[in-house]
């Protein structure tokens, strides 16, 4: 019986014993813990092999080669370097870390690096020093995305790819990021809903196509030719993955049962607006089955989906050991040999991991898999390595100058604090009491077990912040006199040992900011929620607090996830109510500036606020989005779900209050004869609906909607313009959505002005239902426009399409 000890990052001490390492069951339950072993030793191995370029000049192993000829494709380049190696070599390079080809002087790489939301080292590929201690941390992802702004998603990316390409340049990080995750948050208990853009399929692939193009576009003539890349991104868990661990159930064993309308409408479309309109130059496979075949080792959906149909220009990497767990976990198939073979059949080209790097060469020698199938896996990963400028001198390229002053610089650092500002929800403001007032409160308590939060404000898959602002530390520059109680040692709040100190400090205060809600050690990668209420006795530490406080309460939610809060309509002094998410390195300052009304808040909340009785309704292993009144199902997410909610998906308030007009939008478009019919059959079905599959040209029809929006005052501000559509009723298509968000636009108006905005939409793409076979239909008909969310006063508008009477056939 040994034991392995490991320090990580100097902070988290753990052991592994020999039995943990020999069973697969222990591996398997111990997944986190073995992950921070395994990046551990890359680690090690990347201190070794400082990541040089692979075509030195001046090196003669590499000067004459045709891989390293600049003047020819990156394939042909790609596919001369693949035909020099032998089978053991193309073996090693098929998983990270590479170990490279020292013989044609090509050097190790890591391919494994993260940047969800900020340049991080949990992936092996990247680290800090003294150099560079630290990288700008966005918020999470769930809350930048509450912003609902475009504009401000691609430059989070330009910022981070900045960054990583500055570190890169000092041996500090790679070049391939395995970011962003753009799963669609379908249960509120998930434990990584907070890496995500939310809940609607429309939000999370805007915000996927604007970072991957911050974090892979070049500003220059090659990147406006898709050519070269700043950094590599990738999109993931590619697909209907949701599930990390509840109630027994992992994301190792889960077999996601989707049908093909909801794989259609809900969980491809983030991937496929990745891949066609981002140019996202990797995708990675998950954990899970769908429908019984691991996404890993299906050819439909890798080889015929996102390369064939989709045409990714870029490599297919699997989920850490995905691989391996289909072969261990679920014994998919009968040898390890089998399961690499199925993986590269299917289309993946390279495997966080080792299981390619182990049974590769013994799979091909079987025959049961044919060595080119191998070669083209690596041509797909050297490509885009080439892109990426590794094959060349790192001086001669666009970034060359970028280096550690290049990060944490301030404007980085404001764009953090910006993004949490522009994402934080006013959720309740009764009346009027927020902002509150600089002068008029001389005496300020901050309560909460999140009251001081750091790392917890900076959600998972974070890096070294630059720097902390806690909401305490932020208030204080406001309020010279705050008391801080903390109520509870952590969230879980298991005893109320701290509740009499908190009361005390309410009691004697102008003001409480009370600061609830969860971390990582309730919501988490691996760790599903159970319940959405407040952790322990939190809810009671709420009202203890309230009732004790003489003038108004603050009460900010910092969570990913949404939690029941319907307690809080019975209790009196709670004066407003915050909705942070984890608000990133500059949280607390981004907090405060809302409190005290140097900042008016306009972000939307991403996600419907459930009551506790939909989760002890709803198992999370239902992969259904639809409602069924026969087996008292009552879907999910605002698009299908028909309970009630705490709170609507882009419910959200402002200290102003706005109203919007429609300057300009189309009564009736007409499907006519300038179109052009793929197919020579009849494309209406009983002249309900058209098969949008069988118009070649419909990528062209399009409308827009003007849409005026006014400040009527007293502050300045942002608002965001929700458009979403009722599909008309149709005999053709069933199970239509009860709305759906089809555009969205944030813009600042000034007091008493009015700002107008465009929304452009695509008519076959936002306007079309899916049907059982997953088939886009355009039905005939009249569709309605709603302008607003719950929260605001809606303007409707009808649309009338109708079908032409002359069609030309191909």
């Amino acid at each position: 019986m040994y034991k392995l000890l490991v320090y990580i990052n100097d902070q988290s001490l753990y052991y592994f014993s020999n039995t943990t390492l020999t069973s697969f069951g222990n591996i398997y339950t111990m997944k986190n813990q073995l992950l921070f072993l395994y990046i551990f030793f890359s680690f090690l191995i990347l201190q070794i092999t400082s990541q040089k370029h692979a075509c030195d000049k001046g090196s003669p192993k590499t000067s004459n080669f045709p891989f390293c000829n600049t003047s020819l494709s990156y394939e042909s380049r790609a596919k001369d370097l693949v035909s020099r190696l032998t089978l053991q070599e193309k073996s090693q390079q098929l998983v990270n870390p590479s170990t490279g080809i020292s013989r044609l002087g090509v050097p190790a790489y890591e391919w494994w690096s993260e940047a969800l939301h900020g340049v991080s080292n949990v992936g092996p590929g990247t680290r800090f020093d003294k150099r560079v201690p630290g990288a700008t941390s966005f918020p999470a992802v769930i809350l930048s995305a509450a912003s609902f702004n475009e504009s401000l998603w691609y430059k989070m990316g330009q910022v981070v790819s900045n960054e990583a390409r500055a570190m890169y340049n000092v041996d500090l990080a790679g070049l391939t990021f395995w970011s962003p995750n753009v799963n669609v948050f379908r249960d509120p208990r998930w434990g990584r809903g907070q890496e995500t853009p939310g809940e609607d399929p429309l939000v999370v692939s805007r915000y996927a196509v604007n970072y991957v193009r911050g974090l892979q576009e070049v500003d220059d003539e090659a990147s406006v030719k898709g050519d070269r890349l700043k950094v590599s991104s990738c999109c993931k868990h590619y697909t209907a993955y949701d599930l990390d661990n509840w109630k027994g159930v992992d994301r190792f064993h889960f077999d996601a049962k989707v049908t093909k309308q909801d794989l259609e409408d809900t969980y491809q479309p983030p991937f496929k607006s990745c891949v066609l309109e981002g140019h996202v130059s990797s995708v990675m496979c998950s954990y899970n089955r769908v429908n019984g075949i691991p996404t890993c080792a299906d050819p439909d959906l890798l080889q015929g989906v996102v390369r064939g149909q989709w045409g990714l220009d870029g490599y297919i990497v699997s989920d850490c050991d995905s691989v391996e767990v289909y072969y261990n976990a679920i014994h998919y198939t009968k040898t390890p040999e089998d399961a690499v073979a199925l993986a590269l059949k299917a289309g993946l080209n390279m495997n966080c991991g080792d299981f390619l790097r182990k049974y590769t060469v013994n799979a091909v020698n079987l025959k049961k898999v044919d060595v080119s199938i191998v070669d083209q896996a690596l041509v797909y990963n050297y490509i885009v390595l080439m892109r990426l400028g590794f094959f060349d001198n790192p001086k001669s390229l666009p970034f060359a100058n970028l280096g550690p002053s290049d990060v944490c610089t301030k404007e980085n650092q404001q764009l953090a604090l910006e993004a949490a500002k522009q994402g934080i929800v006013l959720l309740e403001n009764n009346k009027g009491t927020l902002p509150l007032s600089k002068t008029k409160i001389k005496n300020l308590a901050v309560i909460g077990p999140n009251a001081n939060a750091t790392t917890v404000m900076i959600s998972n898959y974070a890096g070294i912040p630059c720097r902390y602002s806690s909401p305490l530390q932020g208030l204080q520059k406001y309020i010279s006199s705050v008391t801080y109680a903390r109520g509870c040692s952590d969230v879980k709040c298991g005893n109320q040992n701290l509740f009499a100190a908190a009361v005390k400090a309410a009691a004697s205060a102008d003001a409480v900011v009370l600061v609830v809600g969860l971390d990582q050690s309730i919501e988490a990668e691996g760790l599903d929620r159970v319940n959405l209420t407040l952790p322990g006795f939190q809810e009671k530490l709420v009202k203890d607090v309230a009732a004790a406080t003489k003038g108004t309460l603050i009460l900010v939610i910092m969570a990913a996830g949404p939690i029941d809060i319907s307690f809080t309509k019975s209790v009196r002094n709670i004066g407003g109510i915050l909705w942070v998410g984890y608000p990133g390195q500059d949280g607390g300052n981004a907090i405060a500036q809302v409190i005290f009304g140097d900042y008016n808040p306009g972000g939307r909340s991403p996600f419907t606020w459930y009551p506790q009785s939909y989760v002890d309704q709803v198992p999370m292993t239902d992969m259904n989005m639809r409602a069924n009144s026969s087996r008292n199902f009552p879907g999910r997410t605002y698009r299908f779900y028909n309970g009630k909610s705490l709170y609507e998906f882009g419910y959200g308030l402002s200290y102003s209050t706005f109203s919007t007009h429609i300057a300009s939008a189309p009564s009736t478009i007409m499907i006519q004869n300038n179109i052009t019919i793929s197919k020579p059959l009849d494309i209406f079905l009983d002249d309900q609906a058209i098969d949008i599959s069988t118009i070649t040209s419909c990528l062209n029809l399009t409308f827009s909607l003007v849409i005026g929006v006014k400040n009527n005052g007293p502050f300045d501000g942002s608002h965001v313009v929700l458009v979403f559509w009722k599909p008309p009723s149709s005999e053709v298509v069933s199970g239509v959505p009860i709305k759906q968000l089809i555009g969205f636009e944030r813009v600042h108006v000034k007091v008493r002005m009015t700002e107008f905005v465009k929304v452009k939409i695509d008519i076959c793409k936002l306007l079309s239902n899916v049907d059982s076979d997953g088939k886009r239909k355009l039905v005939i008909g009249k569709h309605t426009i709603l302008i607003g969310s719950s929260s605001e006063k809606q303007v409707r508008h009808h649309i009338d399409i109708t079908n032409g009477e002359e069609f030309m056939s191909e």
